[in-house]
């Protein structure tokens, strides 16, 4: 969504959420293009910013397919696929469970995989701390959660 004004006859108000909205989107995109990068570098072949996003999804046990698909707001038919490109990548295992219900889970690969990603963005952690203090970084997180709890509730309200 542009920030810039239109030449046109609608009023388009300058707003601070709007900013807010781009901001973060950008620095999602820095984080998961860095991280991507980065994995691949050790040797993930298979970890693009796509796999990375769905697999942060996911519990460190057993997950299910209706239960990702709700959790995500996607259909199943997307999980699946998902899942069976991410098992054929070796991150990802199903087992069979109760009915047709299969077990969705991390193989060991996928387990190191998640492991590493949490050393890059601590490694990151340290270089924000470093160019904004700690505790500015620790504040704009806080912030960031009150932000998304206001938004749940006015989303009920809506």
């Amino acid at each position: 969504m542009s920030t810039e004004l239109t030449g046109g006859e609608a009023i388009m108000l300058d707003s601070q959420t709007l900013q807010l909205v781009l901001e973060t989107a950008r620095v999602n995109d820095s984080i998961s293009r860095y991280l991507s990068k980065s994995l691949k570098n050790k040797g993930y072949e298979f970890a693009t910013t796509s796999a990375l996003s769905f697999l942060s999804t996911l519990e460190c046990g057993v997950n299910y397919a209706s239960q990702i698909a709700r959790n995500l707001g996607v259909s199943r038919q997307m999980v699946a696929k998902t899942v069976k490109g991410l098992c054929l990548a070796g991150y990802l295992e199903q087992v069979d469970d109760v009915g047709k219900q299969k077990k969705i889970m991390f193989t060991s690969t996928g387990e190191q995989l998640m492991s590493d990603s949490r050393l890059l963005l601590a490694d990151i952690d340290k270089v924000l701390n470093t160019q904004l203090s700690g505790k500015s970084l620790a504040t704009m997180v806080t912030n960031l959660h009150k932000v998304q709890k206001l938004m749940v509730s006015l989303n009920d309200t809506a």
